[in-house]
């Protein structure tokens, strides 16, 4: 009888030991899924947003300009770092908004002052013929970000800025294509910080005369 008490306490002892083991593993699963979800979804969002950029146009009805860089927005009240008009507006029988809408991405003082960096946040206009004020949709994907850099490709050289209202320049049609760099912050305790993340996406609507 001794013995066989002894035989089962080592089994449940092993039992345990290996349940232990697959409730760290899962909770560190989830952890890492929970993670990633974000990341995922900016870079969906940035994806599907720049392949339905729409060319821009001299008379900007139901289309508008493609800016990169230190960009002014209206509406938006400060600079951002990427400006277009993309086909990827839902449609919806409760509002009159056809697919095309304007959007901005930008770096926004972090609503969590315990998390280090900065929010990246999606700024929606659907209403783009609105002559009063602009109603603005913000959107945030992703926090803790320390910086955000969008390149654009000219078919020889990668561009730190991009403006197709600028005629003395080059940049008056689409990119051939568009890299978006994200890094984010470091821990709080000053760990070094993670490597960037990128997407590169290519752009297949041009223009084939600047009107």
């Amino acid at each position: 009888m001794i013995l066989a008490v002894g035989i089962t306490a080592i089994v449940l002892l092993a039992i345990s030991a290996t349940l232990f083991t697959a409730l760290h593993l899962r909770d560190s699963t989830q952890a890492l899924v929970d993670a990633e979800q974000p990341l995922d979804q900016t870079g969906t969002f940035l994806r599907r947003d720049l392949q339905g950029a729409m060319v821009p146009t001299t008379n900007g009805i139901f289309t508008g300009d493609f800016k990169v860089g230190n960009v002014t927005s209206p509406g938006i009240g400060q600079p951002v770092a990427l400006e277009l008009y993309t086909t990827t507006g839902a449609l919806s029988d409760t509002k009159p908004w056809g697919e095309v809408q304007k959007v901005t991405y930008e770096l926004k003082p972090s609503t969590d002052q315990s998390q280090p960096g900065k929010d990246l946040v999606r700024s929606v206009t659907r209403n783009i013929l609105a002559t009063a004020t602009v109603d603005v949709d913000d959107q945030l994907l992703l926090g803790g970000v320390q910086d955000l850099k969008v390149t654009c490709y000219d078919g020889n050289q990668w561009q730190e800025a991009w403006d197709t209202t600028d005629l003395t320049s080059a940049t008056t049609n689409l990119p051939q294509a568009v890299k978006v760099e994200i890094q984010m912050a470091g821990a709080a305790n000053g760990n070094t910080r993670p490597m960037p993340i990128e997407f590169l996406v290519p752009i297949d609507s041009q223009s084939r005369t600047n009107s």
